[in-house]
């Protein structure tokens, strides 16, 4: 095992660890939640990483987003998350797409993956990703953060889990996020997709929940 990866061990297998370099994860949004995963992917060794965004950073971003500074404000989020890929571990191969996911362009996106990560920020392009991963039969890992308050799941094709969890288009009054939320629910992701990649066992049909402000956790079925 190289260097690089010496510390996944023995946490992971070198036989889990090899199988991670020969798996594709899309990652769909690179702002506060995309940002971690990304770079957490990218540390603990995935093969081959595929980031979309069509937004650019800003200043509101620099309170959460691990990929913004000041010198890349204005710049392509998806294009800065490759090059901080390309940063952190040169051996994974790296596709951007500078652009917003839609219900056009989201069969090809996906396409070739075998787990996406849903990073969106909004109701709709959540939908547009739930049905395109449905269709394909890919699974795909949901996170949402508000504030202090951060879930993650993973919808498996059958379980129709955003639906459930998103019947109608809603307006979000609160629109905050601290530092660490993000942090947190990215990491759960992350922990989630390196399962499924892995082949080891997964809960699906829950949500899990974490509320930082009163440092509570459950686990709530949806099924």
């Amino acid at each position: 095992m190289e260097a690089r990866y010496a510390r996944n061990l023995p946490a992971l297998t070198e036989a889990e660890c090899e199988r991670l370099k020969r798996r594709r994860v899309l990652v769909v949004g690179c702002g506060g939640l995309g940002g971690h995963i990304i770079d957490q992917l990218a540390r603990i060794g995935i093969g081959a990483i595929r980031v979309v965004d069509g937004d650019v950073f800003e200043k509101s971003n620099l309170n959460r987003q691990l990929l913004s500074d000041t010198e890349h404000l204005g710049s392509s989020k998806a294009l800065t998350a490759a090059a901080h890929i390309a940063r952190v571990n040169p051996e994974v191969a790296v596709e951007a797409a500078d652009e917003f996911l839609t219900e056009a362009n989201a069969p090809a996106l996906i396409a070739g993956c075998d787990v996406v990560m849903d990073a969106l920020d909004n109701i709709q392009s959540r939908r547009i990703l739930a049905s395109a991963c449905e269709a394909a039969g890919i699974p795909y890992v949901f996170g949402a953060i508000q504030g202090w308050v951060a879930q993650a799941a993973i919808p498996m094709p059958h379980e129709h889990l955003i639906e459930k969890l998103f019947p109608t288009e809603i307006e979000i009054q609160d629109k905050s996020v601290l530092s660490f939320t993000p942090a947190l629910c990215a990491s759960i992701q992350t922990a989630l997709c390196v399962k499924l990649l892995t082949g080891r066992a997964v809960q699906t049909g829950t949500i899990y929940y974490f509320d930082l402000l009163n440092q509570e956790f459950e686990t709530i079925p949806m099924v």
